[in-house]
């Protein structure tokens, strides 16, 4: 018997409006980029994508190269998709990226040119069996390519049906500016900014979070638990087949005792709020009405649960607020810093 939604999937689920557009988007949304490449058992990824659809999660966030291998996350989404998810298309938001090295030769290697974004983006949609996405991101400012060129392939990508909306990633709050003023001169509005952002990583603090206010342009937060950090997994050290162990996106380096001190202060105000320290900081990166949306990893059901119960508990008081600023610090784990700056 096939997958059959759950009844009540949007009770208790929590939207948010992006910017000054017409598109409501989970305040969680789920992420793709760890745990549903061909490592991983698609029963699990299965099991995951349909418990975040049964509750309100509709939006699934990828990237040409998720994986590993490169492209097996948006093909096995692809897998699920006709099998379970096909017959809900309409409820879901679908998003993917191109702006890293994908294929070989001096087409695929990334950044921005016209060539590399429409060709990577058809590569998706085959991957995925899908006629369009929801939405289409520059994965990276690249200063090799003139923006006009980026951004004239994003409204391409949207004039011809196979995106909707367009977005952009890890840009400048400058670059933002220029993006966002180029897409508008096109016809095409920028909808939404995918920035890094936790309580490690407040880079966005520093202007972007103005900018995309002005412009009317939504933000969905990636990384919001610092790559592993801002969860109980390393407050007594470094356990054996984690991130840091294996050196993927997480360096050991990073826990220091200074970082982790921090941590663990963070982690005894989650329990005095009733909240595991994921749940907390999943809370705290929404606290901005401004940031729309914030991406959610999962490698479990029960870990994707434990992070939606961040939506019980979004309130925090002016206290709360300046105990957590003595310890949401930066950490220097903010990998894609560089990206937007160039």
């Amino acid at each position: 018997m096939g997958y059959l939604a759950a009844g009540e999937r949007y009770d208790a689920a929590v939207f948010r409006r992006c910017g000054r557009s017409g598109l409501d988007v989970p305040a969680l949304s789920l992420g793709l980029w760890h745990n549903f490449g061909d490592t991983q058992p698609l029963e699990t990824q299965r099991a995951i994508l349909r418990r975040a659809f049964d509750r309100g999660i509709t939006h699934f966030d990828l990237a040409n190269n998720y994986g590993p291998p490169y492209g097996s996350a948006e093909a096995n989404f692809g897998t699920l998709y006709a099998q379970d998810f096909r017959p809900y298309r309409d409820e879901l938001i679908v998003s993917t990226k191109a702006g890293y090295d994908m294929w070989p030769g001096p087409y695929g290697q990334g950044g921005g040119s016209r060539k590399y974004l429409l060709a990577s983006l058809d590569q998706s949609l085959t991957r995925m069996g899908l006629d369009y996405v929801d939405i289409f991101y520059s994965h990276r400012f690249d200063p090799d390519t003139p923006l006009e060129e980026t951004m004239g392939a994003l409204d391409a990508a949207v004039r011809s049906g196979k995106a909707l909306y367009a977005g952009i990633s890890s840009y400048s709050p400058e670059r933002t500016r220029q993006a966002a003023d180029i897409l508008r001169s096109l016809g095409t509005p920028l909808l939404i900014h995918q920035p890094s952002y936790s309580m490690l990583n407040r880079w966005i603090e520093r202007g972007l979070l103005d900018t995309l206010g002005d412009l009317g342009v939504g933000c969905i937060a990636f990384s919001p638990l610092a790559q592993g950090m801002l969860t109980n997994k390393y407050l007594g050290g470094i356990p054996e087949g984690s991130r840091a162990a294996r050196g993927s996106s997480l360096s050991a380096e990073l826990l220091s005792e200074g970082n982790l001190q921090h941590v663990r202060a963070l982690n005894e105000i989650a329990a005095e709020r009733g909240q595991s320290l994921a749940q907390l900081a999943l809370a705290w990166a929404l606290r901005d009405p401004r940031v729309t949306s914030v991406l959610l990893g999962a490698s479990s059901v029960a870990q994707l649960d434990d992070n939606l119960g961040a939506l019980d508990r979004l309130d925090f008081s002016d206290e709360e607020l300046d105990r957590i600023d003595k310890h949401a610090v930066e950490s220097g784990i903010n990998l894609w810093a560089a990206s937007g700056e160039a």
